[in-house]
């Protein structure tokens, strides 16, 4: 079993023994509740859905599965963290047995991405893939093994950390020599969240191109929020601040600036 708060062999970070404070830190808070409320939005427009079946790779919490399950969706869970894939099948249990969705929607796998060509090889018409290539120690490979479960004519639902905005926070913040010298990443100790391998727009259109992948679309969350000197108190600035990330989440320039990047990424159908 791999130490608490340490890197794996394989460079990635797992989060055993972080569930309560991954839970507090990233959606008990209004950056988390703007998070969800923005992938509500996005999703149904970036993304064909079918009802068609779903892997969701790295699933943390479980959030997006839930999403994907209370829509008609048959998901298949995977993540790595024994810690927090049972803080998300006690949840789904929760809104299973209060008919959110009908049971026998979600299964799980718990298991790295790096294994899943052989535990969830599909291939698969819709994978989801969220805030899971900043904790590896190899995202570009992390993109190759997605490529490999992918149907074609398949989508890929990818959200990243911004190693962009993560400057530009530093730089807000009066962390003036650290954004200079770019050393950005977290070290994956103890129990900071600072992503270990933040990427940037560039590096992702790179790996789909030589994963013979395409771009379809891209949006920006939180481009607003973790750059106001005040955060919202009232309701009504809450309201506001979420229209407004909603009213140019796609607009350049303000979508390079989220905190997080989201595509929709698909391959081409097989030749006939």
């Amino acid at each position: 079993m791999h130490p608490t708060y340490e890197l794996t062999d394989a460079g990635d970070r797992y989060f055993d023994g972080l569930a309560d404070k991954f839970s507090r830190s990233l959606y008990q808070a209004p950056r988390g509740e703007l998070r969800l409320a923005m992938l509500d939005y996005l999703l149904p427009q970036m993304l064909h859905l079918q009802a068609q079946p779903v892997l969701d790779v790295g699933g943390g919490l479980g959030q997006l599965s839930g999403w994907f399950a209370a829509r008609g969706h048959t998901v298949s869970m995977t993540e790595p963290s024994h810690d927090m894939l049972a803080h998300a099948k006690a949840w789904h249990a929760e809104q299973e047995a209060a008919a959110v969705w009908p049971p026998g929607q979600l299964r799980y796998v718990e298991a790295p991405l790096q294994a899943l060509t052989s535990q969830a090889p599909g291939p698969w018409p819709l994978i989801t893939c969220h805030a899971v290539l900043e904790w590896l120690g190899h995202p570009e490979q992390a993109l190759q093994t997605l490529a490999t479960l992918l149907a074609p004519g398949g989508q890929l639902s990818l959200m990243v950390f911004n190693r962009d905005a993560l400057r530009f926070s530093n730089v807000v913040k009066g962390n003036y020599q650290k954004a200079l010298s770019g050393q950005l990443e977290g070290k994956g100790k103890r129990q900071r969240l600072t992503p270990i391998s933040p990427v940037t727009h560039d590096e992702i259109c790179q790996w789909v191109g030589q994963n013979g992948l395409h771009i379809e679309s891209v949006a920006g969350i939180r481009i607003f929020q973790d750059y106001v000197r005040q955060a919202p108190e009232k309701a009504s600035d809450q309201a506001t601040l979420l229209a407004l990330e909603k009213q140019y989440c796609q607009q350049d320039p303000h979508w390079r600036l989220g905190r997080y990047l989201l595509y929709t990424v698909t391959k081409p159908e097989a030749d006939v």
